[in-house]
């Protein structure tokens, strides 16, 4: 059957929908090769996909990172202290997660390997708590890991700018992932998907915060972080301070993706 005959009102029995993965069906094409496709699966000349660096929303990401990098780099000039070099590594562990959902959203085929899908799905969520973690670095603006050689403003609007990063670095990668996996949830639905993502995160940065572990420590001293972890859980009253903190932070990451979620939609509207 040819398309325009799947289009034509003559030919359609009732009640069927013209959505996009009928039409295909019914005239015999692969629904993928029919549907709408996205700026990363759009390929230019000679089969090449469109520059990372052609995308708006990379473009504001990387300079209002670089705006922070340089915020600290201002900062070692003008006190001579190294204070605060580390919010760069941090903000090169917050973007991993990102680059990872790129990565994916742009090689619809590794989407479609579920050994590759489950392989980097694993993966993201070892790095993930990174882009959250950064929101604590905000104790360090009244604690004694500040040297205070600098304005008490200037380091708020550095550890601001970088917390602000990381946030974002975050609720993007979370959105990008939720689509590839479960793509047009409900609300119900994807805050089932969702709060189990954000308690992970919340105990990542609790093991980040306060039992200095890191991503790299899964590997390289499994033992040790996993006999912490069931610690926690065997005796939840003696760690009552890390369960309020994982329950209170979840919570708050969550509120906080689903709001930066509809205010996005709510300015597009």
């Amino acid at each position: 059957m040819k398309l325009k005959d799947v289009l034509s009102p003559e030919t359609r029995p009732s009640g069927i929908l013209l959505s996009p993965a009928n039409v295909a069906i019914r005239a015999g094409m692969p629904w993928e090769a029919s549907r709408p496709l996205g700026d990363w699966e759009k390929v230019g000349p000679g089969g090449s996909r469109p520059s990372f660096f052609r995308s708006e929303m990379n473009v504001l990401l990387l300079l209002s990172i670089l705006f922070s990098c340089l915020m600290v780099a201002a900062r070692v000039i003008h006190t001579g202290k190294w204070t605060f070099i580390t919010l760069i590594w941090n903000l090169f562990l917050a973007y991993i997660p990102y680059f990872i959902t790129e990565c994916l959203v742009r090689r619809p085929k590794w989407v479609s390997n579920r050994l590759f899908l489950a392989f980097f799905f694993v993966l993201w969520l070892l790095f993930i708590p990174n882009s959250f973690y950064i929101l604590t670095d905000l104790f360090h603006l009244n604690d004694h890991f500040n040297d205070r050689h600098a304005p008490m403003w200037f380091d708020l609007a550095l550890i601001l700018s970088c917390a602000w990063n990381g946030l974002l670095l975050g609720v993007l990668s979370v959105r990008r992932m939720e689509k590839l996996l479960l793509p047009d949830l409900s609300l119900r639905k994807e805050i089932l998907f969702l709060y189990p993502i954000m308690w992970l995160n919340a105990l990542g940065v609790y093991i980040g915060r306060y039992l200095r572990y890191n991503s790299w420590d899964v590997i390289s001293d499994p033992f040790q972080l996993l006999g912490d972890i069931v610690r926690m859980i065997i005796h939840p009253l003696r760690h009552q301070y890390a369960w309020d903190m994982i329950f209170c932070f979840s919570v708050m990451m969550t509120l906080m993706y689903l709001l930066i979620r509809r205010v996005s939609k709510a300015m597009n509207s």
